[in-house]
């Protein structure tokens, strides 16, 4: 309680003197649309993600965060699964410091049921635990905006956009010739540099960055004393040429190679992970029928190489090594029959494949376990503007799966608009279907008699402008899973049949949890007090539970049932900026049974910046002002109280 108190009185002095942050439309950004062309709305109005292509928000029938360039520059982190747990829905949990393992849930669902996307295309690690995507070392870079869709998006996005899908977009130029450079130090002996060119003409427009990060660190191990240090390099490139009127080019990669420190369990060690990323696109852009029909044909190949070591092993120092890769052909095309009614639609053909083995001193050159998996797939989607304020969503997915044959989904939803636009309703109803991972199958924990998850998830929202000034969104979601799976362990002398392999015994394997419910609401608020002064707010409430099995009304692990944010932002007539984020975080449990609890948090960031010139800005934050301590996941360390300060600059 005293906690608690204290945080509010440094909410409402902050408040009261100089309040700090908000999601706020960069006007001058344009989007890229299928073809690669650049739409004139500004980019706070549009939303890619929903449509695979560019719409008007007030047609989009399902729930969405935009996070514009502004913000993410207001926000300073840079760490992308920060800013993501700003927004309505999501939270995270993470393995110790920046560059551990860390996965991002959206309205309770599984962190590797959330899809990601740079630029396109589609990440996921098929030799990942359950192929999920690790946002440990996800870092901001070149990002120039991120859309958070929530709720099952399968129809357009694949098997796993069960939660939602977060859309990272990299910065596009605008001039002849421009460039941006930032560096920053602070706390953990940390430093952070970026940099990045680019130009554009009547034919050609490219953009190179590259970013390096470097801090000792802390303790991964909540207990331990020696530091766990984070190092991450990265490159990322686009390159769009115009081969005709209505034809173009396009090339675009992102590359990382990171390596973190960690501690082994319960205990300070030695051991280190070595992590290398590669994003890979292709494609060729046309029109046809005077631009009617947008065609995209494109392959895209992601890989990722991750190995462990253990330098105290005294025989065999790798401790794990393995590697996944998807490589996916894909074509998409938007059709315009008019101005209310046009289509998106395509098919992909993707092969996963995935190689993983755990070398020790007792067994120093283990054979690899491989697998791999093909899926076939076609969709379409019909947005129909039925009459002026009212659009009706409709679409299907059909997989041709390997190993779990065919499969067909569907998704509804309608945006209406009933009074011009200051109320804004939207519904939404869809399916998912994932068909168990190559890790969940293959690996030392594989069970080869998993059945595929199955999902129904639908949401209903209200969002009403009030006076121009403020904007309140309200939102009541629900999801079922059958199937849905899970690490089953095995205890010593179990005569559990799938806790031996070829007389072996194993820690555990993956199993079909059967049902799992997961319902809430999801309340936001943006209000423009005046006009030096903006504050957003949410909080969501999320019951999130096994439905089934010997566990049925427990909580699911690691997934908050209350969380909120309160952010602002005040800007002084001479340009100075400063700003605040709360971030509450409710009680969870660490498992399935949920004997063991962790308790619930607060976090206050103060942040400033001031533009020295039209080309240069310094700014600066305190993270964790009241130096809080906290877990995310159970005996894994978190970061006390941090200042960071650094410099921006624009050509």
């Amino acid at each position: 309680m005293r906690r608690l108190t204290t945080v509010q009185i440094a909410v409402a002095a902050l408040l009261a003197a100089s309040p700090a942050f908000a999601y706020e439309a960069d006007q001058q950004a344009s989007l890229p649309d299928v073809a690669g062309r650049s739409g004139a709305t500004a980019v706070a109005d549009v939303v890619v993600t929903a449509n695979r292509s560019a719409q008007p928000v007030e047609r989009v029938g399902a729930s969405v965060t935009i996070l514009t360039h502004a913000a993410i520059e207001n926000a300073q982190t840079p760490v992308v699964s920060e800013l993501l747990v700003q927004t309505p829905g999501v939270s995270y949990n993470r393995n110790g410091g920046v560059g551990t393992s860390a996965g991002v849930s959206i309205r309770g669902a599984e962190s590797h049921h959330t899809v990601v996307i740079i630029d396109g295309v589609k990440l996921n690690d098929p030799s990942s635990t359950q192929g999920g995507f690790n946002f440990g070392n996800l870092l901001v870079g070149d990002t120039s905006r991120i859309e958070v869709l929530r709720g099952a998006q399968s129809t357009l996005w694949g098997s796993q956009a069960i939660g939602g899908v977060v859309n990272i977009v990299t910065a596009e130029p605008s001039s002849a010739f421009e460039g941006n450079a930032s560096a920053e130090a602070g706390s953990h002996g940390t430093t952070y540099f970026r940099g990045a060119v680019g130009g554009a003409n009547d034919r050609v427009s490219w953009r190179l960055a590259a970013n390096r990060y470097d801090t000792d660190g802390y303790s991964a191990y909540a207990l331990g004393s020696e530091d766990d240090g984070y190092t991450n390099t990265s490159l990322s490139g686009r390159l769009n040429v115009k081969l005709a009127d209505d034809v173009s080019l396009d090339l675009r990669s992102v590359w990382s190679d990171g390596q973190n420190d960690f501690d082994g369990w319960g205990v300070d060690s030695r051991e280190y992970s070595k992590t290398r990323e590669l994003v890979a696109y292709a494609g060729l852009n046309f029109g046809l029928f005077e631009g009617r029909l947008q065609n995209r044909i494109g392959y895209a190949q992601t890989t990722t190489d991750r190995d462990n070591y253990n330098p105290d092993n005294k025989l065999q120092t790798l401790t794990f090594d393995a590697k996944g890769e998807n490589r996916r052909w894909e074509y998409q095309g938007t059709f315009a029959f008019s101005d209310n009614l046009n289509t998106t639609f395509g098919i992909e053909s993707e092969r996963s494949e995935m190689r993983t083995r755990s070398p020790s001193d007792w067994s120093i050159n283990p054979a690899y376990v491989k697998g791999n998996a093909d899926l076939d797939s076609a969709y379409a989607q019909i947005q129909w503007t039925a009459i002026e304020g009212l659009t009706l969503t409709g679409g299907l997915r059909y997989d041709d799966h390997a190993q779990y044959g065919d499969n067909l989904l569907g998704q509804v939803a309608a945006a209406w608009t009933p009074n011009g636009g200051d109320t804004l309703l939207r519904a939404s109803w869809g399916q998912g279907f994932r068909a168990p991972g190559l890790y969940e199958l293959y690996s030392e924990y594989g069970n080869l008699t998993l059945a595929a998850e199955e999902f129904d998830a639908w949401e209903l929202s209200v969002q009403q402008k009030l006076f121009d000034r403020a904007s309140v969104t309200l939102t009541y979601f629900n999801r079922e899973a059958d199937n849905e799976i899970r690490y089953n362990g095995c205890s010593t002398g179990s005569t559990d049949p799938l806790c031996k392999v070829n007389g072996v015994d194993r820690w555990g394997y993956y199993a079909n949890a059967l049902k799992t419910e997961a319902k809430g609401v999801e309340f936001s608020t943006a209000i423009q007090l005046t006009d030096a002064l903006s504050v957003t707010a949410n909080y969501t409430w999320t019951d999130a539970q096994m439905a089934s099995g010997d566990n049925k009304g427990k909580h699911l692990s690691r997934r908050p049932e209350h969380m909120g944010n309160l952010m602002a932002d005040y800007r002084w007539a001479n340009g100075f900026k400063t700003g605040l984020a709360v971030r509450y975080s409710g009680e969870t449990f660490n498992n399935d049974a949920n004997t063991v609890v962790m308790d619930d948090y607060t976090l206050v960031d103060l942040r400033l910046a001031y533009p020295v010139s039209d080309q240069v800005e310094l700014y600066g934050r305190v993270e964790n002002l009241f130096d809080e301590e906290y877990q995310t996941a159970k005996d894994y360390g978190t970061a006390g109280r941090g200042v960071f300060g650094g410099v921006r600059v624009k050509f």
